[in-house]
């Protein structure tokens, strides 16, 4: 019935007549997003009758009411067939201001009939296969640019530019020929990082350095949903850029760095957006190529530096292992670098452990990051062992009992999901410069036996990647409880009695045979498959390993 009484006057009414029967059903309808079959045809026929009236010469307001209603109608698929045109598309470009011409936005009474033309462009470019082609076809990408570069430092239009990055997004999801063209045609890189820098209102103190104000007010939400859209289309425009090869692209990669950086140490208006704001310049940062990624930390300027010197002063000669580690005036310092950032990071990948949920789509990605951080850059390695893993002083708990980041971590190493435990052993396996005896004294042997059976590493040794060759140091309380740490659980533990103390020899040599037929009947029924080590350290049936040992020891007398 709404849309019955809708259609009869847009077809036959004046605009403001229109505007208030429009006004009424978007109203009305304003959270709808499933519709009656029943009223398909109808709503169908409002589309088209609202087209006709856009192209008409009405007032603004009235254009606002057709766009709201049309809004609404986009959201289902099955009306947009017959009303997604040629004509159609450029009637909402329009509208939207997306065209080639260098007309300015100077016209404020126009903006919410922008803004409400890129949602619904937002809407049918998304649920049409049909829109989807017309954008390509109209070069949609190019005049989305276009329009960002008018509202460039314009924070008055901040909605404007939100839906316009929005769209860009969409289109670079759906469309990955859109993510080339952004990239090297439009230059969509250096294009949507001004338009982060424009949202955090960026003050350069060095060239990939900005100023931070800790005690300044926090973002606000019109801010935080501009930068959030800017950060996720960028993402897609840098999805495959993993690697660099040209100095200009380094360049770019490392302005961007810097004001991820900068994204990371300020707040949203809400906690919930700063966590959305953070994971979506995580998500961006692993697009970063890691030879870029040293602009997360930054020497500390000469003011910072004497300021460090008097805090390491003050702490106390047996805190050897935190003089390293200084809070000053709430920047994290390590061995003269502002670790900011990086602290950032290890909280937010703590808060995302502790949800407990979700890990795969949201833990991975900064552990990840983390991961290649470490790998690649020794200062970030550095600091993330020394707050992660720590010198050991307590192993009277299993590595996996408590609430440190590092009993965290080592209960991941044996989630059911495959890709978390990975991720999570692999990044403790790099903080520990992949021995694997440094690894197993933080998580022991069994937490540690699926990465190093995947390395082929469970008879020793170490991984494929340099490291310095500083040691660890142990602590005295470590050094004197080693002998009695049980390597499987990695956790101090008294004496057992042995239970074949007190047995005869008859006796033992009965339990031994009763265990060699137990094993072998669960053999022959391939309940259990005795495994060995093959030389390179991968794991094997017995039987084979057994003939590759001895093809190795013949080869090795022959030589001889």
């Amino acid at each position: 019935m709404d849309e019955e009484r809708a259609l009869y006057i847009v077809r036959a009414g004046e605009a403001g007549a229109i505007e208030r029967v429009l006004r009424d059903y978007s109203d009305k309808h304003r959270a709808t997003f499933k519709f009656e079959s029943t009223d398909e045809d109808k709503r169908k026929k409002l589309c088209e009758g609202i087209f006709k009236v856009l192209v008409k010469d009405v007032p603004t307001t009235c254009q606002v009411s057709c766009l709201e209603v049309l809004r609404i109608l986009s959201r289902d698929k099955k009306v947009l067939v017959p009303v997604t045109t040629k004509e159609n598309m450029q009637i909402l470009l329009r509208l939207a201001k997306l065209t080639e011409s260098d007309d300015s936005l100077e016209k404020v009474s126009e903006f919410p009939v922008i803004v409400e033309s890129l949602k619904c462009l937002c809407n049918i470019v998304f649920n049409s296969q049909m829109a989807q082609q017309l954008s390509l076809e109209l070069n949609l990408a190019a005049k989305l640019c276009n329009l960002l570069r008018k509202c460039k430092d314009r924070k008055f239009i901040n909605d404007i530019k939100c839906f316009d990055l929005r769209l860009l997004f969409v289109l670079s999801l759906l469309h990955t020929d859109i993510r080339s063209q952004l990239r090297y045609e439009l230059q969509g890189l250096p294009l949507l990082t001004q338009v982060l820098e424009s949202a955090f209102s960026i003050k350069w103190t060095d060239e990939y350095e900005s100023a931070i104000d800790h005690n300044g007010p926090p973002l606000s939400p019109q801010e935080t949903d501009c930068a959030i859209e800017a950060l996720k289309a960028l993402f897609n425009v840098t999805v495959d850029s993993w690697k660099v090869h040209k100095e200009s692209d380094s360049h770019q990669f490392r302005v961007m760095a810097a004001v991820l950086r900068h994204c990371l140490l300020i707040v949203g208006p809400t906690e919930d957006k700063t966590e959305e704001l953070h994971s979506n310049a995580v998500n961006l940062l692993s697009n970063v190529p890691v030879s870029c990624l040293d602009v997360l930390i930054c020497p500390l300027t000469h003011e910072e530096t004497a300021q460090e010197a008097t805090t390491l002063d003050e702490l106390p000669s047996d805190k050897t292992a935190e003089k390293e580690t200084v809070l000053k005036n709430n920047t994290m310092v390590y061995n003269g670098m502002n670790m900011e950032a990086i602290h950032v990071l290890l909280n937010f990948m703590e808060k995302r452990i502790d949800k407990g949920s979700s890990y795969r789509e949201g833990l991975t990605p900064v552990l990840s990051l983390l991961t290649e951080c470490s790998r690649a850059h020794r200062n970030i390695r550095k600091f993330l062992k020394d707050q992660v893993l720590p010198p050991l002083r307590d192993v009277t708990n299993r590595p996996e009992v408590g609430s440190t980041v590092r009993n965290k971590l080592v209960r991941l190493m044996t989630h059911v999901d495959l890709g978390v435990k990975q991720i999570a052993a692999e990044f403790l396996f790099v903080l520990c410069k992949e021995r694997v005896d440094s690894l197993l004294k933080y998580t022991g042997y069994g937490n540690a036996a699926g990465l190093l059976a995947a390395r082929g590493l469970l008879a020793g040794g170490r991984g494929d990647n340099w490291y310095s060759e500083d040691e660890d140091t142990d602590t005295e309380e470590y050094k004197n409880a080693k002998p009695n740490i049980n390597l499987i659980t990695g956790h101090l533990e008294e004496p057992m009695p042995n239970p074949i103390d007190e047995m005869t020899e008859e006796q033992k040599e009965y339990e031994a045979m009763k265990l060699v037929n137990m094993l072998d009947k669960l053999s022959r029924e391939e309940l259990l498959k005795p495994m060995g080590l093959k030389p390179d350290g991968t794991i094997t049936p017995l039987e084979e390993a057994l003939n590759q040992y001895s093809v190795i020891e013949e080869t090795s007398s022959d030589t001889d």
